[in-house]
């Protein structure tokens, strides 16, 4: 400290008065920067800035930002220069300051300490702190000071997004003066300064992707961002605003629709509701009434063999009886012979005698259950009601898990749906004949090479199977690159035509294709029976789909290894049949239909719709393996014709020689 020339030098007490007048904090030198009033207790940090002990614990026991620079406990940073303050630093009192202070005691008399900053924080200091920021929050008022010593904070005019502060006038001077602090950046009050952190980087959001539409930092437009298009904070929020209104608009709108279909949607949820109660009112009461149908029998039978028993009982105890005693008297009598002495011969006449009579005296009572005990046969018809009942359980089962749209029972449903799929079947020849009347029509396939995916592997013309390593087919203008597709080289465009494929293994569908499809279609548009130039029956490993135009239908049929297929090209109908022991069951038939019931089944009004247009281009065979192990043949049917047509000629000349006979 300096002095005019010539004058006398200050008194000790002048010159501490007056360095507590000297600038540098708000109050001199030996001022608290947290408290603001004469240091108490004074600690001296690493950074050699001096504070009240009191100021300082209670600073360290504050909340801080998470990453790491402040936290209950732990370790802070300095208010005046932000260096950090070790977590477990011992705080030890400044000696010095502690004998200089005193003599300050007059001079600082019109500037009494203030109480909250001479002393460690008081007990119910923190609970005054939370209500003043509860206070703060129910006014929606300006954010506290987080420098403030407890139950004095005043409102905050900055935030610094560096230290994650709030800092009101007095505590925001250090960050306008200092050099150390122009790189700082303030802006207005924020009450969650965490979230102004990238929760990555843990530096402060200043940016706004527009291509990932989010905030960042410094270093993610260095980094994950670098050639993205980033535009600052106030510049996206000014475009944000710009359509705020047409936003909100829209949802506005968006509201009044939920609003609606809310208001819909719980009345559909009553209405599930109340039918769902009195649905399981009726069941319930059903279910007791056939409780009490097999209890009534369960009594029933138990009488019945109770009085079997009863009776039966009484005749097997008769019979018993009469055998015992039958058995004592011969025993009796056989005892009395051995005992008479040879010198008496009239008592060996009479005991021989009674003998013979008793032996001859073999008059049982009859008994009713000799051959069977009628009770017995309770067993196999409880047994028998069991199976009856374990069956129409599983069949109603079934039955309610098919059960058709709009309360139709399943049996409706599936006689709808069955008239509207396979109409005219008592005039449809092809549903009356046997798999002879099919190889009439038999078709010869052959498969093309130049359709087959570079996954299938072909064994001659009538063989394919799915392989893992792709076969170097050469370029073709047919082939399929996207589907495990093979086609026949065989058109069709009239009369009727019959062919069989048998499934070795895999997943295989089995359908016709339209001459000018597109080889190069998506696998999702290109595969058989998911477009409308294709249809198909697929085998998907447990159960059979029909499909068309991307609408499927499920089979309910046990798995047959060979499938066959007949085209009636003028009926415009294909249809599909499992083949055993010459034996045709009908699969499937796609076959336009306005059945007025067909209206529930989505798939025949797709075909209702559709199929018909397919038969306005010349058909070929088609065939998706789909699975890895997929594996199908073309099965032969010369030698079937021909065994077909020697059986005709045999039995014609038959009927011819039993005519000459006559």
């Amino acid at each position: 400290m300096e002095t005019a020339p010539g004058s006398a030098p200050p008194s000790s007490a002048e010159a501490l008065r007056l360095a507590l007048a000297a600038p540098g904090l708000p109050d001199g030198p030996f001022g608290c920067p947290i408290c603001l009033d004469l240091l108490k207790d004074p600690v001296t940090v690493p950074c050699g800035h001096n504070f009240c002990e009191g100021c300082l614990r209670a600073l360290r026991q504050r909340p801080g930002p998470p990453d790491g620079s402040g936290a209950a406990g732990g370790a802070v940073r300095c208010p005046l220069c932000q260096e950090p303050v070790p977590a477990a630093l011992r705080l030890r009192k400044n000696r010095a300051l502690c004998e200089v202070l005193p003599l300050l005691a007059a001079a600082a008399a019109s500037s009494p300490p203030s109480p909250a900053a001479s002393s460690p924080m008081a007990p119910g200091a923190e609970k005054e702190e939370q209500e003043e920021e509860d206070a703060a929050g129910e006014e929606g008022a300006a954010v506290l000071c987080d420098v403030c010593p407890a139950g004095s904070r005043v409102a905050a005019t900055r935030s610094c997004l560096v230290c994650l502060a709030s800092f009101c006038e007095a505590h925001l001077e250090p960050h306008r003066r200092a050099p150390a602090f122009r790189a700082h950046r303030l802006v207005a009050p924020l009450r969650r300064l965490e979230e102004g952190l990238c929760p990555r980087h843990l530096q402060p959001l200043d940016g706004f992707c527009r291509a990932e539409q989010t905030c960042v930092c410094a270093r993610c437009r260095a980094h994950e961002h670098r050639a993205h298009d980033v535009v600052p904070l106030e510049r996206e929020r000014e475009l944000k605003e710009a359509q705020q209104a047409k936003f909100l608009s829209d949802v506005e709108n968006e509201l009044e629709e939920l609003a609606v279909t809310i208001a819909q949607a719980k009345k559909m949820v009553e209405l599930i509701k109340g039918a769902a109660a009195k649905e399981r009112e009726r069941v319930e009461k059903f279910f007791a009434e056939a409780s009490k149908v097999l209890a009534t029998f369960q009594k029933e039978v138990t009488g019945f063999i109770e009085d079997g028993e009863r009776s039966m009982l009484g005749e097997a105890e008769a019979d018993l009886r009469w055998k015992e005693e039958r058995r004592a008297k011969l025993a009796q009598c056989k005892q009395n012979l051995e005992n008479v002495p040879s010198t008496d011969t009239i008592y060996f006449l009479q005991e021989f005698q009674a003998l013979k009579v008793a032996m001859e005296e073999n008059v049982s009572p009859a008994l009713s259950f000799q051959n069977e005990l009628n009770f017995t046969r309770c067993t196999q018809a409880v047994c028998a009601v069991k199976d009856a009942l374990a069956a129409a359980c599983k069949n109603q089962w079934d039955h309610l898990q098919g059960k058709g749209i709009d309360g139709l029972s399943f049996q409706e449903m599936e006689e709808a749906l069955s008239e509207s799929r396979f109409p005219d079947k008592s005039n449809n020849p092809a549903y009356l004949e046997s798999r002879d009347y099919f190889l009439k029509f038999a078709f010869i396939i052959d498969l093309d090479s130049d359709t087959a995916d570079k996954f299938i592997q072909l064994f001659g013309t009538k063989g394919a199977k799915r392989v893992l390593c792709p076969i170097p087919y050469p370029e073709s203008p047919t082939r399929f690159i996207n589907c495990e597709q093979v086609l026949g080289v065989n058109l069709m465009n009239r009369g009727n035509y019959y062919w069989e494929v048998e499934i070795i293994d895999g997943w295989v569908s089995i359908g016709v294709i339209a001459e000018d499809f597109d080889p190069r279609g998506s696998y999702n548009h290109g595969r058989l029976g998911r477009n409308e130039r294709s249809c198909c029956l697929q085998w998907n490993g447990e159960n059979y789909v029909a499909w068309f135009g991307g609408f499927e239908s499920v089979i309910q049929q046990p798995f047959f290894h060979t499938i066959g297929v007949f085209l009636e090209y003028s009926e415009k109908a294909l249809t599909f049949y499992g083949v055993k022991d010459s034996k045709m069951t009908c699969l499937q038939q796609f076959k336009v239909s306005h059945f007025a019931k067909g209206q529930f089944d989505p798939f025949q009004n797709k075909i209702n719709h559709q199929f018909a247009s397919l038969f306005l281009c010349k058909l070929k065979p088609a065939f998706f393996l789909e699975s890895v192990d997929a594996h199908l043949q073309i099965g032969p049917l010369k030698k079937d014709c021909v065994s077909v047509l020697k059986r005709r000629i045999k039995k014609n000349h038959q009927g011819s020689q039993k005519w000459k006979t006559r």
